[in-house]
């Protein structure tokens, strides 16, 4: 493993493109423990009839559980739900930012974790709802690690799920020999969510879906980072695609605004996590 430090000279131009993979700013605060004073990651917790399942939130490409979540999951801790996330794609020497591991590897330490989440709350099945890498990665731990099982629903804030061109900027490594040899080596993880990737193919062969999950992709026009936007949709069976512009033109979210701040994805989240009780998104749905 290269030190990172090398990577980020040769790579600078790159690395601004992938830093738009990234997760928020970190906080200070240690990625593995829950926000102080309480907050969510409470092994405690007893779902609610209302809300019989945990959901487990998987943060982006260098987020983290802590600052990835804080807008999001006391938002669905206020609406009632027993709400769990997890740090995974640690790379050595790297702290706080996270997810830049190999994605399989990510994968295994989700379904890890959530073994874990359905042992504490005695449940049979999760929710999961991630951003950007988050949305991608569980499809793997769905596919081939039999979370079929324990998952009801997957919903993508963002999602990588067909990789991306990073606005094309990933159309220049064969322009700077040795640069996709270095990406590979230092962080699989961007390398995997380029498009045409060999990860990117095994996964979506044969279908983007498994049966007996509900699947729902909430994308923003504006989105500069998973690009074009639409390469984020999933097919197949149970699937609903969500362009947040259909809902509320004057949504200006870009990628990392989607999953930190907005309160209209955010609504969209919450309706697809209950949709028997789902109320219109609008507009207006940001004070909710």
């Amino acid at each position: 493993m290269l030190p990172w430090k090398r990577v980020i000279r040769p790579l600078a131009a790159l690395l601004l493109a992938a830093a738009a993979l990234t997760g928020p700013t970190a906080t200070g605060a240690h990625a593995s423990a829950a926000p102080a004073g309480g907050g969510w990651n409470d092994y405690s917790c007893e779902p609610p009839a209302a809300h019989p399942r945990p959901v487990v939130l998987v943060h982006g490409t260098f987020g983290n559980s802590i600052d990835n979540w804080l807008g999001l999951a006391p938002y669905l801790q206020r609406r009632g739900y027993c709400v769990f996330s997890l740090d995974y794609g640690q790379l050595p020497g790297v702290p706080l930012f996270h997810g830049l591991g190999p994605i399989e590897k990510s994968a295994e330490q989700l379904d890890a974790f959530v073994d874990k989440v359905l042992a504490a709350t005695g449940t049979a099945e999760v929710d999961l709802v991630g951003h950007s890498q988050g949305g991608l990665m569980p499809r793997h731990y769905l596919k081939f690690l039999g979370g079929a099982d324990e998952v009801n629903a997957l919903v993508g804030i963002a999602p990588s799920n067909h990789g991306t061109t990073l606005g094309g900027l990933t159309r220049l490594l064969p322009y700077f020999p040795g640069a996709e040899h270095l990406l590979n080596e230092a962080t699989p993880a961007l390398a995997q969510q380029v498009v045409g990737s060999g990860f990117l193919t095994r996964l979506n062969e044969g279908g983007d879906t498994v049966p007996g999950v509900r699947y729902t992709v909430i994308a923003t026009k504006y989105d500069q980072v998973v690009t074009p936007y639409r390469s984020q949709y999933l097919n197949g069976p149970n699937v609903r695609n969500v362009l947040l512009q259909d809902l509320c033109p004057l949504d200006l979210s870009e990628h990392l605004a989607v999953g930190l701040l907005d309160r209209i994805a955010f609504h969209e989240v919450a309706n697809a996590l209950d949709p028997a009780r789902a109320t219109p998104t609008t507009c207006a749905s940001v004070v909710s």
